[in-house]
């Protein structure tokens, strides 16, 4: 489903990525390890179009992405990608629902099915009871649930989370690990989690584990 082959990736001369080649089939939950500054957050940017590589290709079905420019390739990451973070970046003025259904807005969904979608996400989350409360008015589990509904909006081929249960405790960080796979077994979605946790690793389909910007193996 996505292909990113012989990814370089240059800041003036600190080489970050060495040639990376990883394949991500469909409802597959990777994660991608290793020590800080081994070039994983940089990797998932470049699949995720955040970034460029100085060489190299993205592929999503057969389209190399990395040609794609300014509304074409907002577009294409609006429909097709999601992107949960470390400490959630949820709007703090809107609410819970008006959060999660702003993805599906902006790709221009019209405001009641849009709507309509986040409240079944939401409920689907065990979130519906928290549809008119803002952020601030969440627990961190909640607030990343709600990042997760957001990332879900548009239905897209993958999530790429980094770090996304950083910030919480040991019993909403397990409850995120167990929702990703509740996930994948149920809306066959697609994971490519960056994260330190050992034990979500040990967990998911496959282990991705660099160093020194470059993959090191795939288990």
């Amino acid at each position: 489903m996505i292909e990113a082959r012989h990814i370089i990736k240059r800041y003036g001369d600190l080489e970050v990525l060495r040639g990376v080649d990883v394949t991500i089939g469909e409802a597959e939950v990777v994660t991608i390890v290793g020590p800080s500054g081994a070039g994983k957050t940089t990797l998932l940017h470049i699949i995720g179009t955040l970034d460029q590589p100085d060489s190299g290709s993205v592929i999503y079905d057969g389209t190399d992405v990395l040609g794609l420019r300014g509304k074409e390739l907002a577009m294409f990451r609006n429909r097709n990608i999601g992107f949960v973070f470390q400490f959630h970046q949820l709007l703090p003025e809107f609410t819970t629902l008006e959060n999660v259904a702003m993805p599906a807005l902006i790709g221009g969904a019209k405001r009641n099915e849009a709507y309509d979608h986040a409240r079944q996400l939401l409920d689907f989350l065990k979130l519906s009871d928290r549809l008119e409360h803002k952020p601030a008015q969440l627990s961190g589990g909640e607030r990343q649930r709600v990042a997760v509904a957001r990332a879900l909006i548009n239905r897209p081929k993958v999530i790429l989370a980094d770090e996304p249960s950083g910030s919480l405790d040991t019993g909403n960080k397990q409850a995120l690990h167990q929702l990703f796979f509740e996930l994948r077994d149920q809306m066959k979605q697609t994971f490519v989690i960056v994260t330190h946790d050992e034990s979500l690793a040990s967990e998911a389909d496959r282990v991705l584990r660099m160093q020194d910007g470059l993959l090191i193996n795939n288990e």
